[in-house]
């Protein structure tokens, strides 16, 4: 009897052809990493809040003032994160995150000066370096996660803010009781340098990465690119990443909000002490960390077993900023400290959710090899309200006949932008719909 071999199978369809390797351990370092940086990210927002009420008793400023240098952290925030991201093809990911953050800790040593234009330039200088930051490591994350395991690394990377927010709080409330709001930012710089050398270190480009010049290789998720991908002015008119603007734009606001005020309005309108109202900012932190680490996952299990329909991703993102909106509205009327504290946590927890949730959806809709240019400017409009809501909340504050009718009318513009931007989200995201029109990955 002859036993002859059997032929090898080759495969059917538009299988694989040279997949990149899916690297877990490596990954889940780089995530680890990117966590970590985001943590620093909004420690270094956070800082200039929490020493607010010190800080301006030192320096003799009003209220306008310190929202003036709180804004000055936006200027070139947006500016950077559009040119960055425009220019994210031709750069690494590792380089671009390694300047990042040795910038940032370049700019807390102005606040050592203890003067409002050494405050003022710091600031420039760390909003400048932290525009491309969210983009940017999210670029840097996608690279090592291909399309179907990207739901929760996205929320665990925003979940680094919330997390940062959470951790900082305390300690950086701890450094400027006992030694001084100046030591928060020395310690936030040393952070950021042991942060530089690990990454020098750890990092690299992962193997889902686009390169000048070269084609990525596709996969079972990312066939091979028969036509060149749509210009950018068409991917940004989709209505999916129109959405995901005004939904991150929408979410912003509230966060531009709550780090420059929320710490002094707990000390000033609820007379808390500087440690109950670091306690609370850590509370809110948390559950923006709880629902980031849930929400997206949800989504991304009912979406493997087929139970999400077109409007799911809508739904979650716009819902997100629509429930912050209809806690903040109420806010200025609460009659009780507790029914405050719960609408607080609400307004300021939710929107959150929609931050890797808008990444995912624009991913989806965009290729690979415009994602960088797409996330850009993403960022670049989505943030913009960090540029004048600190500065616009200070002056509704000094303005009026009473600072708690400032805060009153600060919170109802804030619930009036959110409503409105949370309510276009929902009708507008469907990545579904825009992925085929415009070849993005699904």
């Amino acid at each position: 009897m002859v036993v002859r071999p059997v032929p090898a199978r080759t495969p059917t369809g538009p299988g694989p052809v040279d997949d990149p390797p899916f690297d877990r351990r490596r990954s889940w370092l780089i995530l680890g990493m990117v966590v970590a940086f985001m943590m620093i990210n909004y420690a270094d927002k956070s800082v200039l809040g929490l020493a607010a009420v010190p800080l301006m008793d030192d320096l003799g400023i009003g209220k306008s003032t310190y929202g003036l240098v709180s804004s000055a952290f936006y200027v070139l925030f947006s500016v950077t994160g559009l040119v960055v991201g425009l220019l994210s093809a031709r750069w690494s990911t590792r380089t671009l995150l390694l300047v990042m953050a040795a910038l940032w800790a370049v700019a807390q040593l102005p606040a050592l000066l203890a003067s409002v234009p050494a405050l003022i330039a710091g600031r420039l200088l760390l909003g400048a370096a932290e525009g491309p930051a969210a983009s940017m490591s999210m670029h840097a994350l996608y690279a090592w996660f291909p399309p179907g395991r990207r739901g929760m690394p996205s929320a665990l990377q925003i979940g680094g803010a919330a997390l940062g927010t959470a951790v900082s709080a305390p300690i950086l409330t701890w450094l400027i009781v006992d030694f001084g709001w100046r030591s928060a930012f020395v310690a936030l710089a040393v952070t950021s340098a042991a942060w530089c050398a690990l990454w020098y270190l750890i990092g690299r480009d992962g193997p889902y990465a686009e390169r000048p010049g070269k084609a990525p290789a596709p996969t079972a998720e990312r066939p091979a690119a028969t036509t060149p991908p749509p210009p950018l002015s068409r991917l940004l008119r989709s209505r999916t990443v129109v959405g995901g603007i005004l939904s991150a734009f929408g979410s912003h606001w509230a966060l531009a909000l709550s780090s420059a005020w929320l710490p002094v309005y707990l000390r000033t309108e609820l007379d808390m002490t500087a440690k109950r109202a670091s306690g609370m900012v850590s509370a809110v932190s948390v559950l923006s960390l709880v629902l980031l680490l849930t929400v997206p996952a949800l989504l991304d299990r009912r979406r493997r077993r087929g139970r999400c329909g077109p409007a799911a991703d809508g739904l979650a993102q716009g819902g997100a900023v629509l429930v912050s909106a209809a806690a903040l509205a109420p806010l200025p009327f609460a009659s009780s400290v507790p029914l405050q504290l719960a609408l607080i946590a609400v307004a300021f927890a939710c929107h959150s959710v929609a931050l890797p949730l808008h990444y995912v959806t624009t991913a989806a809709v965009v290729p690979a090899a415009r994602r960088g240019a797409v996330f850009g400017v993403v960022a670049a409009t989505g943030t913009l309200p960090g540029m004048f809501v600190p500065y616009l909340t200070g002056r509704l504050v000094d303005g009026a006949a009473t600072e708690t009718a400032g805060y009153a009318a600060a919170f109802l513009v804030s619930a009036l932008v959110l409503a409105l931007c949370g309510a276009v989200a929902t009708v507008a995201v469907r990545p579904g719909r825009d992925a085929r029109a415009l070849g993005g990955e699904g």
